[in-house]
């Protein structure tokens, strides 16, 4: 990965972070690493523990956020979701995935969408 790339993505999860917050979440954890990977925001939204998966982009040339999240991701973010949920024992609690959609423009505001429960944990994990 570039390093525009990297600082890129970086910055979205900043931007995102703080949209979080000005919308009532509280950030849990960020960039939680497992070996399967990483989780960009742990987040909790009332009592609701939020897996959340930014994506940064300038525009939508490469298709939406939404469409950045394939199958094969979503396993492995249940995985590490189901990890961090054993980790820190709150198997008890409800929790979601939620993706951050931060699209980056030089000329006008940046544009920043929250996609709530945006996939459903992949029951497969779960034994």
């Amino acid at each position: 990965m570039s390093r525009d790339k990297i600082e890129l993505g970086l910055l979205g999860e900043k931007k995102a972070q703080e949209f979080l917050k000005d919308n009532g979440y509280k950030i849990l954890d960020k960039n939680f690493r497992t070996a399967l990977g990483e989780i960009d925001i742990v987040a909790k939204d009332k009592d609701c523990i939020c897996f959340v998966e930014v994506k940064t982009r300038t525009s939508d040339q490469k298709g939406s956020p939404l469409e950045a999240i394939t199958k094969n991701k979503q396993h492995k973010l249940s995985q590490m979701a189901l990890l961090y949920l054993k980790n820190k024992n709150l198997l008890h609690k409800s929790a979601r995935f939620d993706i951050v959609s931060v699209m980056q423009n030089l000329q006008e505001a940046d544009k920043i969408e929250i996609i709530k429960n945006a996939f459903s944990l992949d029951n497969r994990y779960l034994y």
